[in-house]
């Protein structure tokens, strides 16, 4: 349940800790005192959209949060999977606003997105104004809440995964199902591209070994003249001549004779030794090299055909060889896929044919647990209008076939209502006042309450538009409704709120020119003028006293 509720810079109140109980706790106060931001503080901390003009004049940020404690093992196992703890089965929500920054959300002091905070509010409260008695009034809701009640959860999992399967085979047999001169035209173009790059024999790599001969073959002259000078550098080119390598031959002989007489020569005739070998191995690869420079003469051309063949392929088809290569077995696929789409579609059929007796089964299945849900909701319905003094008020749920299956079955549900006895049947939007509208959500809120894990919720003034007997009865039953969940309620009806076990009022005042709101919890004593002040405005008279203690009274019994 919420436990408390703190503000700080929100709207016109300064800063406000309310504490609220089990049972059935009540707002009253002046109109414009600010009974209404409350309600809008609770949806702001639970995820409603809420404007930067809501922070307190002359103030940098406001400040909301909500002490939720006795949290269901369920519901606190749902808040687990979101990824955020309920400690003692307790958990705390904050929300601030500031006027140069992002809001900033948070479930048990760890940072939480919008989305995340409604989900998890999602578990916590339900809050119920008049205007929300507008779902009411769009037929595209009635479905859903007819599944809710009779928590169709499975009949509608089993349904809609046969209804999937059926929807994916339909989409093939339309992909498959292409017009004949389109489909050999398909042919025509994939088994063009798939012959035109098969011809071309392309091969990795092979443009950048094509571009490497290419160079090479156009500067063998250079390289040739440059392998037959190196060549003549080293060999000589007669006894006149001679080249490093005879040079050298003749420093080692030179110095092996002076090693006879100058001992250290001998360590650099071994190294020119070396030298000398270095060089023939030298001589040798510029022979070699000098001997591979033989060519073709129309080697060249060859060559830039290819590469211009190459070159037209990759622009016409796009990347590089690679993707090319893909295209081609891409398209070799698609030609497969095509040519034996015949024998595919008959395939796909007979799937589809077997999957629609599975489907039209579980659409049945659907059907049916919806009458009976049907029949179940409107009884119970019924029941609880009566009790708020619409006896004569009948729901009806009417069910209509579609004309083929939609996502959600083939049924189109919308609630009528007949107000008056005799009178046919009608949407609830053309003949139901605020009032009566008031009371059928409330009395659907009731039939709700244990069907799902809820464990508090707020009307916001939903009493308006209705007075005397049926007042009494709004009272009545969420008093009822209160010994199962906490029901926090703002109503300007004193018939309303004698009911409450727990009674809250809210003042506006003015100070130094500035207005603060206040929400004061009420002894035994408050409460009878605050309920007299109700019935006969700022001037509490003795009549309206003994009104309003036995209003109390009465409740109390």
């Amino acid at each position: 349940m919420l436990s408390q509720l703190y503000l700080r810079n929100f709207a016109v109140i300064k800063e406000a800790a309310i504490d609220f109980h089990d049972g059935f706790n009540v707002f009253t106060g002046e109109t414009g005192a600010g009974k209404t931001i409350l309600v809008s503080a609770v949806s702001g901390v639970l995820g409603a959209r809420l404007s930067k003009e809501i922070i307190r004049t002359g103030e940098d940020s406001a400040y909301i949060s909500a002490l939720f404690t006795d949290i269901s093992p369920k519901v606190c196992g749902i808040i687990s999977e979101l990824g955020y703890e309920a400690e003692d089965n307790s958990l705390i929500i904050t929300r601030e606003l500031k006027h140069d920054s992002k809001n900033i959300c948070k479930i048990g002091g760890r940072p939480a997105t919008l989305q995340i905070l409604k989900e998890v509010a999602s578990h916590l409260i339900d809050i119920h104004g008049q205007r929300d008695s507008g779902q009411l009034l769009n037929p595209a809701t009635h479905l859903q809440l007819l599944d809710d009640y009779g928590q169709l959860y499975e009949y509608k999992k089993n349904y809609r995964s046969f209804y999937d399967k059926a929807v994916a085979i339909e989409k093939k047999i339309k992909s498959l199902g292409v017009d004949e001169n389109q489909k050999q035209k398909r042919i025509a173009e994939l088994s063009y591209i798939i012959e035109e790059i098969d011809k071309a024999e392309l091969v990795v790599g092979e443009e950048e070994t094509l571009n490497s001969r290419k160079i090479k073959i156009t500067n063998i002259q250079r390289i040739a003249m440059l392998l037959e000078n190196a060549r003549l550098l080293l060999d000589g080119d007669d006894e006149r001549d001679a080249g490093a390598i005879r040079l050298m031959e003749g420093l080692r002989d030179t110095l092996l004779q002076l090693g006879a007489f100058l001992p250290e020569m001998n360590e650099l005739s071994d190294k020119v030794e070396a030298m000398s070998i270095e060089l023939d191995d030298m001589r040798m690869n510029v022979g070699s090299k000098l001997d591979g420079m033989e060519y073709e003469p129309n080697e060249l051309d060859i060559i830039e055909e290819r590469l211009e063949l190459i070159h037209r392929l990759k622009r016409k088809y796009g990347g590089d060889v690679e993707d090319i290569l893909k295209l081609r077995d891409k398209s070799k696929a698609e030609l497969a896929d095509i040519k034996q789409s015949d024998s595919k579609l008959k395939e796909l059929h007979d799937q589809l044919d077997s999957m629609m007796d599975d489907l039209m089964q579980a659409a049945d299945e659907l059907t049916a647990a919806r009458i009976k849900a049907g029949e179940s909701f409107v009884a119970a319905v019924q029941a609880e209008l009566s009790f708020l003094n619409m006896p004569s008020v009948k729901l009806f749920v009417d069910r209509k076939e579609t004309e083929s299956l939609k996502s959600s079955g083939q049924d189109e549900v919308e609630f009528l209502i007949s107000t008056n006895i005799g009178e046919p049947a009608k949407p609830m939007a053309k003949i139901a006042s605020g009032g009566e509208l008031s009371r059928i959500m409330l009395s659907i809120k009731n039939v709700f309450a244990d069907k799902d894990l809820i464990a508090t919720s707020i009307f916001d003034e939903i009493d308006t538009g209705v007075s005397g007997k049926a007042a009494q009865k709004i009272g009545m039953k969420m008093k009822q409704v209160a010994k199962n969940r906490q029901v926090i309620a703002v109503t300007h009806l004193a018939q309303v709120a004698a009911f409450a076990s727990h009674h809250l009022c809210i003042q506006k005042q003015v100070e130094n020119d500035r207005t603060f709101t206040t929400v004061t919890p009420l002894s035994e004593i408050a409460r009878e003028h605050e309920i007299a002040r109700i019935i006969s405005g700022e001037n509490i008279t003795e009549l309206s006293l003994q009104n309003a203690k036995e209003m109390l009274e009465l409740a109390k019994s």
